[in-house]
């Protein structure tokens, strides 16, 4: 399926692929990321949001399949689903990594966010599947997570991203220094979730960076110690 350019329509977009949360007894697909993507489209402008929900590795193709048909010059897919382990809403993570790698150059696709649990434990499967890619950046959580908090925190990388010009995703450090400039208001020490042994985990050791810029000698390459040493330098000692 071919690309489709709609005249007049914005450079940007978020591409949302989401699953229900079932967040409480009552939360039947009540709770949604979606008006919060649409809050940092509005803020950063130029930005369109799309959205489709996925179940299984069937519709989550399919999904996937609609919600890519049109053309952007800067696109980031955000994955928002219960994580564990090797799956995200009952999909692997190294099928999801595959097929958006896949497809990330014809569709200008330049990040890959992972708002699910967990997922941040696979940076050495994000390096494989993004390297030779168009994709520039994923991010995922080494631990579960709070929805809201991460939920925050997932919007202000995103509004970061979703600023950066093409010729940005050329310098790592340019790619490094919008990771840092979106977290430094969240505290490092933040308990944001548990580990499989429901030990508390901090912000600090749960967010998880791989950074792979444009260009011939790049590689993939998990950049989380310089993201936040980078984030350090915006705050106050």
């Amino acid at each position: 399926m071919g690309i489709i350019k709609r005249r007049g329509s914005s450079t940007n977009a978020i591409l949302v692929l989401e699953s229900p949360w079932g967040l409480d007894e009552k939360d039947n697909n009540r709770s949604s990321v979606v008006p919060f993507m649409q809050g940092i489209a509005k803020y950063t402008g130029d930005t369109e949001v799309f959205h489709a929900n996925f179940y299984d590795k069937k519709s989550f193709d399919y999904a996937l399949d609609c919600i890519t048909r049109e053309g952007f010059k800067n696109t980031i897919i955000y994955i928002a689903a219960h994580g564990y382990e090797d799956k995200i809403g009952n999909v692997k993570v190294d099928h999801i990594l595959g097929e958006v790698s896949y497809i990330s150059k014809q569709q200008n696709i330049t990040g890959l966010l992972f708002g699910s649990c967990f997922i941040g434990k696979k940076t050495l499967e994000m390096e494989v599947y993004i390297q030779e890619s168009g994709l520039r950046w994923c991010m995922g959580y080494a631990s579960s997570c709070n929805w809201l908090e991460g939920t925050m925190i997932d919007a202000a990388i995103i509004g970061a991203m979703i600023s950066l010009e093409n010729g940005d995703f050329e310098s790592r450090d340019i790619i490094n220094s919008a990771f840092a400039n979106a977290i430094a208001p969240f505290a490092d020490n933040f308990i944001i979730g548990d580990d499989y042994s429901g030990e508390a985990v901090s912000i600090r050791d749960s967010l998880k960076f791989v950074c792979q810029p444009e260009g011939k000698g790049h590689r993939a390459k998990d950049v989380t110690d310089d993201v936040f040493e980078m984030a350090n330098t915006l705050r106050f000692d």
